[in-house]
């Protein structure tokens, strides 16, 4: 459910990692400042590989106190004990994934640009719906472009968070704070950043909070 609070991030994993290089990049993140979810998003990997990320990085969020779900895989998910899962609208159901993960775990839904799914998201019960992508990326191959006013829209007329998602980067991140945003999902701007995804988090933070305050959020 929406609060007063002002956005917060949404950190996404980069598509292939080096595992236990990367929980020493994680865990410094997290502890730069405020990240609200983790999502463990690697490409092409199969389920093994997942569990084994899984076996190294959840810890390093629960002890945190960091939301950590994985993208399209509720089933592993549930098996592995995470916070919950993210689904898109090719992947696995809502309502199989509400059923696998339980009333308790998160379930988030992809929406794109779309109003409309967004609306059948929440109707059915998800916790969060994601706009985007709202700027070219080099992280995936984004089909549908969003709007800044759909954050403004949605922030406007419902309850449901909305997540941000899609290019996102310190330079072009003020809009959509100031249209709703309640978070935002952020990979390369922090992962890749030149002086390490620390320094990337606390900028990012300050970006929230001056752009929260002019916008009276």
């Amino acid at each position: 459910m929406k609060t007063n609070s002002p956005c917060r991030l949404y950190l996404i994993t980069p598509p292939r990692i080096e595992t236990k290089t990367f929980a020493d990049e994680l865990a410094s993140a997290l502890d730069a400042g405020d990240v609200a979810c983790v999502q463990l998003r690697l490409k092409d990997a199969d389920d093994d590989t997942l569990r084994q990320a899984i076996d190294i990085l959840l810890p390093v969020t629960s002890s945190r106190n960091v939301a950590f779900i994985i993208n399209d895989k509720p089933n592993i998910a549930a098996e592995m004990g995470c916070d919950g899962a993210h689904i898109g609208q090719e992947d696995i159901s809502y309502s199989e994934a509400r059923r696998l993960l339980g009333a308790d775990a998160i379930v988030g839904v992809t929406c794109h640009n779309s109003r409309h799914l967004a609306i059948e998201a929440a109707d059915n019960g998800a916790d969060y719906v994601a706009f985007g992508a709202f700027f070219a990326t080099s992280t995936k191959d984004a089909k549908f472009s969003a709007p800044v006013e759909i954050l403004n829209d949605w922030s406007t007329t419902t309850i449901v968070p909305c997540v941000a998602i899609g290019g996102i980067t310190l330079e072009n991140c003020t809009p959509l704070i100031t249209a709703g945003a309640d978070f935002l999902a952020i990979v390369s701007a922090v992962w890749d950043h030149p002086q390490g995804p620390a320094t990337a988090v606390r900028k990012f933070l300050t970006a929230i909070e001056q752009a929260s305050d002019e916008a009276g959020h």
